[in-house]
């Protein structure tokens, strides 16, 4: 929230879930945070549905998902409802099936399910349908499929593949265009940005995240997505020999063709000629330690300046 003469970015707490869990899927409706399965202690995959009202500050158990389930993707579709779909069940096997919740009947419904089981499928709705890109199988293989649900039919249909297999992405809706960005195959992260046309149903490959970060924050705004922070993988040109947390932030710059290299106070730019379309689109790169990183979601911040601290954090395989 902003006080005095400058902005800044503050924290509240609110009333912990009545269970503990991880891998859950989350989303936001009418003022109300819904959190769907998970895994629990011992690492068993949950039912439990809660609901946060925001407002009251309270949480109220829901009916029980279906199908218990973790690391499965959750989209609010256009007529209200929560869809669930995809993840891994208590016999650590993928699943193709999808569930949607009605908040004004407050019971659950089956729907048509994915052709293909997957978990970390990244889901996203829009005009009135969902789409579903990636995830990964049974033998732990990422997948490259889309998927298209069409409601009034209760149906999936097939889409051109992505360029990049993966699970576990972003996707972003702008314009006639879906962007899909990062993602995982296996335990490598994936830096690829590419973009889905709805007209066309084309895909376009766009310039790469600089960095191979896992892990990391993405967030956007109408012209811009982010990059924030992550896990560094190693490599052959990185410093350190082994994984280790960063406070790097990159930008895309869908709006305007040119690559901002930002590091500390100084900063260069110049702009990126003599491709076509939307390969001239560049990453920009800030450091979040010293940059300041103007409103990249106003609705939730509108000003973020950050400071260095040393990660003593043990990684674990």
């Amino acid at each position: 929230e902003s006080g005095g003469g400058g902005a800044c970015l503050s924290w509240s707490s609110l009333p912990p879930m009545s269970q503990r869990r991880v891998y859950c899927a989350a989303v936001r409706l009418q003022g109300a945070l819904y959190v769907l399965g998970g895994c629990g202690e011992g690492g068993v995959p949950l039912d439990a549905v809660e609901v946060l009202d925001v407002g009251h500050q309270s949480w109220t158990s829901l009916p029980a998902l279906p199908t218990a389930r973790a690391g499965a993707s959750a989209v609010v579709t256009q007529g209200g409802q929560v869809m669930v779909l995809g993840g891994m069940d208590r016999q650590q096997t993928p699943l193709a099936s999808v569930e949607v919740y009605h908040p004004d009947e407050g019971k659950w419904e089956r729907r048509a399910g994915l052709g293909q089981p997957a978990m970390g499928v990244t889901a996203i709705e829009r005009d009135g349908k969902v789409y579903a890109f990636g995830g990964m199988g049974a033998d732990t293989s990422p997948q490259a499929q889309v998927r298209l649900y069409e409601p009034l039919k209760d149906q999936w249909l097939p889409l051109p593949s992505m360029p990049t297999p993966r699970y576990g992405a972003t996707a972003i809706s702008r314009g006639n265009k879906i962007y899909v960005m990062g993602g995982r195959q296996g335990k490598l992260p994936v830096t690829a940005l590419e973009s889905f046309d709805v007209e066309v149903r084309g895909w376009t490959r766009l310039p790469s995240v600089p960095s191979r970060r896992a892990f990391s924050g993405c967030a956007w705004s109408e012209r811009s997505f982010f990059s924030l922070g992550g896990l560094q993988q190693p490599g052959p040109h990185n410093f350190y020999s082994r994984p280790h947390f960063v406070s790097t932030m990159e930008e895309y710059d869908v709006e305007h063709g040119k690559n901002i290299r930002m590091r500390g106070e100084k900063k260069e730019e110049r702009r990126e000629g003599g491709e076509q379309g939307e390969r001239r689109r560049r990453w920009e790169e800030h450091k979040l330690s010293k940059a300041q990183l103007m409103s990249a979601q106003p609705d939730l911040f509108s000003k973020l300046q950050s400071q260095n601290r040393r990660t003593k954090n043990t990684i674990k395989d």
